[in-house]
């Protein structure tokens, strides 16, 4: 079993940080779907200069547009002045929940502490976790062993998530198994097809 505690999604975070301001970062046009699809720990922004200044400690919502919708919560890892670091605390980007147009000013934008809790609050709390069962195979011809992984992982580069079908089941039911193309459910089944 592959150990991700340490990288699990923490309680709904809206207390602490160093300073009295809270943000609010949009996702630039098609980070959504890559944040979406690949697990990080972090998220990296470009900010534009003269943009607000947050501070490491600070808490932040993760914003994306079009429709605006809350997809994350955060804290403020680093300001350098070209970019922002932040770490995610909780992640809700399968199932985002909308956001009032008037929150987001620019890519960073300062919000008060009230405002912050009851975006943060709109999330709720984190489901539980559970155990599930996660695969990919390939019939792949290969002289050895070795060279069929060899093959494996160069598959798995070329191809990746927009064409190879991950299959997800809760651990102990694997009848209850789905494919996943792109991080969305996909049919495999070709007599099922339109």
């Amino acid at each position: 079993m592959t150990v991700t505690d340490h990288r699990s999604t923490g309680p709904t975070d809206v207390d602490g940080g160093r300073g009295d301001e809270a943000w609010a970062v949009l996702l630039p046009a098609g980070r959504y779907d890559a944040e979406r699809l690949v697990h990080h720990d972090t998220l990296e922004l470009p900010v534009p200069a003269g943009a607000p200044a947050p501070r490491p400690g600070d808490p932040v919502v993760v914003l994306a547009d079009e429709p605006s919708r809350l997809v994350a919560l955060g804290r403020v890892a680093r300001h350098d002045g070209d970019t922002v670091l932040v770490t995610y605390t909780r992640r809700s980007f399968d199932a985002p929940v909308p956001v009032d147009r008037a929150t987001v000013a620019g890519p960073v934008t300062a919000l008060d502490r009230g405002t912050y809790r009851e975006l943060a609050d709109r999330l709720g709390p984190p489901p539980p976790r559970r155990t599930w069962l996660v695969s990919l195979d390939l019939p792949i011809e290969a002289e050895s062993r070795a060279e069929a992984v060899r093959l494996f992982w160069s598959y798995v580069r070329e191809l990746g998530p927009a064409e190879l079908p991950a299959f997800v089941s809760p651990s102990g039911d694997e009848l209850a198994m789905q494919a996943f193309v792109l991080g969305v459910e996909a049919n495999q089944d070709p007599e099922e097809d339109d």
